[in-house]
């Protein structure tokens, strides 16, 4: 069962290839991050001599039980492999190489190719030129990662290409595999493969997959065409898992095609980096995965059946911008029947939200972050229940829905301090109540407040401040406390019990005595300034 949710997936990730960037052995973080960060700038390289893109995701961590998913959805395939290593002695040099192909196999049913950059060592060994192997004398002596980085991908793309055409191929007289996903295979286990029902449903797998594969290598009308293909074999057999993740494949493919910018916000902006590779390179035989070399001229030929050439091209087989979310509900509706599907059903929903944010359809998007909420994944870390409630929040501020942003944002800043944490978070929870201020139009200047109208919802507000004041009191800064309390009498007065005026007064007077002085302005730990509150206008509690 998947059991790692992305929150940040978006439609467009679906055309990427995956690939996994990793320290072998004891690498220091910085340089490790700057290299990583050098690696993934190369994030889309453009196949000369023809209109097609390469966009490629980067993660230093994925779980190899996501992985198993990636016949299911190609983009969650790990198809390269880059590994980042210390090694300044050539003693150490055979347990290093040895490692390398260790952590190869931990994907290795689905990895293209693999890179492994070594640092530090030089002389002989550093000397002998290698495909797999990079040698650089330090982390401040590599100018060529970049183009290391793009002749890998070219690789990557060589074998994306060989596993295209052989399976957008017909066969006559081979059997298609049943493509499945890891909690199926024991279901499958003494079907009648030759029956009809049997072979459509192998067909229409393969077809959604052939769908993918053409997506990743930049072919987006053909993918178009496959995905169609899918649906309607995949429909005929009631095969509801699949047929869903056909579905899905025609919105990103659509979604690719209407919004070329991306729906990531800031995060999946397509930014024209990275480099370009000649198709003349391929000209020269190149050895590919397990030794077979195929000559790149032989992978440029069209790999589409006669029977479905003729539709390429025509739009008719894109979706329109209403039938995309159409579509995302029915694919969401056939994974919600399957109980190990929670999280391809998760990320679906955020998909489909962030498409509705660029149409500006905010009622419709809520509902499928409603569905979001309640879709029920394994026990999650309290961190994975920050980052969950972090990212709702997030998608419903990217709606405009202000005050249900800030009820997820507030929960978010809870877990932070959650009492099963070994060493709560209070800066981070601090930091997050500070963020959900304005969704309960709560302003921190009491200049914002006149007198006689009040803004949102007292009741809130105040347990706001005083989550505020606790949270500052754990974090050892009873100068903030007593600024927070101090705004609280100012603002708040007329919706305190006089019973809890006399507390706040109480809790302000043991604050104040901790931190003499007169009150200046207060640098939080953001580095943002709050500016005091002015004493003199504080009503006096009798």
């Amino acid at each position: 069962k998947m059991s790692v949710p992305d929150y940040m997936q978006c439609a467009e990730d679906h055309q990427t290839l995956l690939v996994v960037v990793q320290p072998i052995g004891i690498v220091p973080e910085e340089s490790f991050f700057r290299i990583y960060k050098r690696i993934s700038a190369v994030s889309q390289v453009n196949v000369r001599d023809s209109q097609r893109v390469l966009y490629i995701r980067y993660r230093h961590h994925y779980p190899p039980e996501n992985n198993e998913w990636g016949d299911f959805q190609t983009h969650r395939k790990v198809v390269g492999l880059i590994t980042i290593t210390d090694c300044s002695s050539a003693k150490d040099w055979p347990q290093t190489f040895e490692k390398f192909h260790l952590q190869k196999e931990m994907y290795g049913s689905t990895l293209y190719d693999s890179r492994l950059f070594v640092f530090g060592l030089q002389g002989e060994i550093a000397e002998q030129p290698r495909t797999d192997v990079a040698f650089y004398p330090s982390y401040d002596e590599c100018e060529t990662v970049e183009k290391r980085i793009e002749d890998f991908i070219e690789s990557l793309f060589i074998v994306l290409e060989s596993k295209r055409l052989d399976r957008a191929t017909d066969k006559s007289g081979d059997k298609i595999p049943l493509l499945c996903v890891p909690f199926e295979k024991k279901d499958f286990v003494g079907l009648d493969t030759d029956s009809r029902h049997y072979k459509k449903r192998c067909q229409g797998r393969m077809r959604k997959h052939v769908g993918d594969l053409c997506l990743q290598a930049g072919m987006l009308q053909d993918s178009l065409v496959h995905y169609h293909m899918a649906v309607e074999l995949l429909r005929s057999v009631n095969d509801f898992l699949w047929l869903g993740a056909a579905l899905e494949g025609l919105c990103s493919a659509s979604v690719i095609y209407h919004y070329p910018s991306g729906t990531g916000g800031k995060i999946g902006s397509r930014r024209a980096q990275g480099g370009s590779f000649s198709a003349e390179a391929g000209n020269r035989h190149r050895p590919g995965k397990d030794g077979i070399s195929f000559l790149f001229c032989a992978l440029t030929s069209n790999g589409i059946n006669a029977d479905t050439s003729a539709e390429i091209g025509r739009a008719k087989n894109c979706l329109s911008p209403e039938d995309i979310i159409d579509k995302y509900k029915e694919a969401i509706s056939y994974y919600g029947k399957y109980k190990n599907a929670g999280v391809i059903e998760l990320e679906a929903c955020v998909k489909a939200v962030r498409v509705l944010a660029i149409q500006k359809r905010s009622m419709e998007a809520s509902e499928f972050l409603q569905n979001a909420v309640y879709i029920n994944l394994r026990q999650l870390s309290e961190e994975e229940k920050i980052q969950r409630y972090s990212i709702l929040s997030e998608l419903y501020e990217r709606i405009g829905f202000h005050r249900k942003s800030a009820f997820f944002k507030r929960i978010a800043a809870m877990q932070c301090a959650a009492p099963s944490i070994p060493e709560p978070g209070w800066r981070a929870c601090y930091k997050l109540l500070l963020e959900t201020l304005p969704g309960y139009s709560l302003s921190l200047d009491p200049k914002d407040f006149s007198k006689g109208t009040h803004r949102g919802w007292a009741a809130v507000q105040m347990r706001l401040l005083h989550e505020l004041v606790y949270a500052s009191r754990r974090m050892g800064n009873p100068a903030l406390c007593v600024r927070h309390l101090s705004f609280l009498l100012q603002t708040m007065l007329d919706f305190l019990s006089d019973q809890e005026k006399k507390d706040v007064t109480q809790s302000l007077e043991s604050y104040t005595a901790k931190c003499p002085g007169t009150m200046e302005f207060i640098t939080l730990p953001d580095g943002l300034k709050l500016p005091p509150v002015p004493f003199t206008k504080l009503p006096i509690v009798r």
